[in-house]
């Protein structure tokens, strides 16, 4: 977008530079202007830009040096270079040296707007294929949202309400449960989805580099800093940042978040000068954010800055409905990945073990263990001795009588956890599970509706 668009002009000859200026800023671009060759490569090293406009012919520092510095700095920094009609094999020359394009002068103003937009959106175009990049090598992991369960459902209602706000989310869960996921589902369904969707995991990073990750460095603005880095809000622009694990952010750096949420600005480490961002927060965490802020270790100001809207990503145990849906998901999904592979289902015992395990890691837990199984199976349905060559702890088999041994339990509360356990041993097939039980599949249809409505109350 223009409003948020910083170019530098850079023209030794200042009336000049001024006549780019004021059409620039009609257009909606933020402009600095530089008198010369070497106060503009100082100007690229204290601040991050979009477009630069620059004249070839100067004294001293001229544009192929303007050129070469930018390129070193930012390697994608459009340049438009600005010459005389004489000087046109100069111009050829800075092209093959990575200018974008050049202007012949004289040249109509129109003509500068035209080209300076192009050059933007060839830059957000190649943001956008490099975040697409991202997004597929993320995209690994959990697979989808996926589930029926009314934990489920009622996540799904939350994000259909949630996603079209520009309110920050906080997400809760435990690890694995698919906390990532929620917040690429805010992002599709909302109106910035063909914005960027940029992710960062909190704890992945050691905290010196986290905040550069985030907000971007300039050159030399610490050991290592090798080129100028735009930062992830400005690689968000427009879109949605994700900041993932949150609660393990260290304070000093939540102090520079908080900033940044209330100003709307972000600072590159290094930079003397603040770039305007547009940018929707969705933050997640398993840790307990109101016992860290009570102990001190997360800041009140910022968590009340994030905690707007909070969602609550359901664990696996308290969905085991939804396991054989996921259970042949991932089998699918791992065979895809595994083209060899004999395995091409899981046993009905299988899935009903599975359905009992407390899966402390979650969906997450459960998907690596499916391919697992679908690695290194050799036969084309896994039974529950390759389960258990393959699994710590399979939950032992409890049937809904046995759970009910020595106490009073109400019939129909009995008749619903034996028709639940049927339907577990066929795999969540419940026109087999019907069969079995000598009733009528929509029965079993009624009931599930009947135990989510008592539930839901």
């Amino acid at each position: 977008m223009p409003s948020s668009a910083r170019i530098l002009v850079v023209d030794d000859h200042e009336e000049m530079g001024q006549m780019l200026k004021e059409p620039l800023t009609d257009a909606g671009y933020r402009v600095d202007l530089s008198t010369g060759g070497a106060d503009a490569i100082a100007q690229l090293r204290a601040r991050v830009y979009d477009v630069v406009l620059c004249d070839l012919r100067m004294e001293e520092v001229d544009g192929l040096d303007v050129l070469a510095a930018a390129r070193r700095h930012d390697p994608e920094l459009p340049v438009l270079l600005m010459t005389a009609f004489g000087a046109v094999e100069s111009a050829v020359e800075a092209m093959k040296r990575g200018a974008y394009h050049y202007l012949t002068k004289p040249f109509r103003l129109d003509e500068v707007l035209l080209h300076v937009g192009r050059a933007l959106e060839s830059r957000r175009l190649r943001t956008e294929h490099r975040d697409l990049k991202r997004q597929v090598a993320l995209r690994g992991g959990l697979g989808s949202l996926l589930g029926h369960s009314v934990p489920m459902r009622t996540l799904y209602e939350l994000i259909d309400r949630v996603a079209a706000s520009e309110a920050p989310v906080l997400i809760r869960g435990e690890s694995g449960s698919g906390k990532e996921l929620v917040a690429r589902a805010l992002h599709s369904e909302g109106h910035r989805s063909q914005a960027p969707f940029v992710a960062v995991n909190c704890t992945a990073l050691p905290h010196a580099l986290l905040e550069s990750e985030l907000f971007g460095h300039i050159k030399g603005a610490f050991s290592g800093a090798t080129t100028t880095r735009r930062g992830l809000f400005v690689e968000a622009d427009g879109g949605t940042l994700f900041l993932d694990e949150i609660g393990d952010m260290p304070p000093e750096l939540q102090a520079k978040l908080l900033r940044v949420l209330q100003d709307g600005e972000v600072r590159a480490v290094g930079a003397d000068g603040s770039r305007r961002v547009d940018v929707r927060i969705l933050a997640a965490t398993h840790q307990d954010l109101d016992a860290r802020v009570k102990e001190g270790r997360f800041r009140a100001d910022l968590y009340y800055r994030l905690n707007v809207v909070s969602l609550r990503v359901p664990p696996l145990r308290e969905r085991t409905e939804d396991i054989p849906n996921l259970a042949e998901h991932f089998v699918a999904q791992a065979r895809a990945r595994n083209p060899r592979s004999s395995v091409t289902a899981l046993a009905p015992e299988v899935v009903a073990t599975l359905a009992r395990m407390p899966w402390p890691g979650n969906v997450r837990e459960m998907e690596n263990l499916v391919e697992r199984l679908v690695v290194l199976g050799a036969q084309p349905t896994v039974d529950l001795a390759q389960l258990r060559l393959h699994t710590s702890e399979a939950a032992p088999e409890v049937h809904p009588l046995a759970a009910a041994h020595g106490q009073v339990v109400p019939l129909r509360q009995l008749e619903g956890e034996y028709i639940a356990w049927v339907v577990a041993r066929c795999g969540g097939n419940k026109t087999r599970a019907a069969e079995l039980l000598g009733i009528d599949v929509s029965t079993i249809h009624r009931r599930e509706k009947t135990d989510s409505g008592v539930s839901q109350r």
